[in-house]
């Protein structure tokens, strides 16, 4: 299943599985001190980084790949939600000759296929990025039991990539989330959003998975990324 049509197919459930994007999406909002009046979310999802907004915009831009998740995106006057992907060219159309105080995105931009070519298009429209991006470490002992790899980019990718363009901080944080049973952590892999489709295992290794994976817990890491200045 593809990463698009795994959040589809899940949004009506997401808000109840996305613990840990939910924690990234208020820490991410926290630690904005200027007050930004237009802003550009990618990846918005169902609102959760809209959510935690307390100060009076012009103008918010959001922008999400699932038709799913943007039903689920509040509404309001100052509020455009547009449904495409922003790996496309719809998206770069999109971006041309606009201006945003910041950019943000919340546990979203670690699916980009060209995470360094996405940054440098952001960078012609802001002087200011704040992001979250899931790691490869997130299900790292998932991977180790299974020889699989992580769809999701490595810190150093991360970083290399923001880093082409911009001075920037980075923080790294790791969260585990303890289940009471091993049926209610494997929902938990399928519904988060969190999988990118890799939750979609062969028979064979879901059957090991399921037999070796001793933990009650799942593994996370998270990038923060704030981008200080232009190179």
């Amino acid at each position: 299943m593809s990463v698009k049509n795994e959040f589809s197919k899940y949004a009506k459930e997401y808000n109840n599985f996305n613990i840990i994007q939910q924690i990234a999406a208020k820490a991410l909002v926290r630690d904005i001190k200027s007050k930004p009046k237009k802003i550009l979310e990618i990846g918005c999802g169902s609102g959760q980084v809209y959510k935690y907004i307390n100060w009076e915009i012009e103008r918010y831009d959001a922008i999400d790949f699932s038709p799913s998740m943007c039903e689920l995106h509040p509404r309001g006057e100052n509020i455009e939600i547009n449904c495409f992907d922003f790996d496309s060219r719809e998206f770069e159309v999109f971006l041309k000759n606009k201006r945003f105080d910041i950019i943000l995105s919340s546990s979203a931009m670690q699916w980009s296929k060209d995470l360094k070519k996405l940054v440098k298009q952001l960078s012609l429209s802001t002087d200011e990025i704040n992001a979250v991006l899931f790691t490869s470490n997130t299900f790292k002992t998932i991977q180790d039991i299974t020889k699989t790899s992580s769809p999701i980019l490595s810190v150093e990718k991360i970083k290399e990539a923001f880093l082409n363009c911009f001075i920037c901080e980075f923080e790294i944080h790791n969260y585990n989330i303890e289940f009471d049973n091993k049926k209610d952590l494997f929902d938990y892999i399928k519904k988060s959003g969190v999988s990118g489709g890799s939750s979609n295992l062969d028979f064979k290794k879901a059957k090991k998975l399921y037999k070796e994976y001793t933990l009650n817990y799942l593994e996370f890491e998270v990038i923060f990324v704030k981008t200080v200045s232009k190179i």
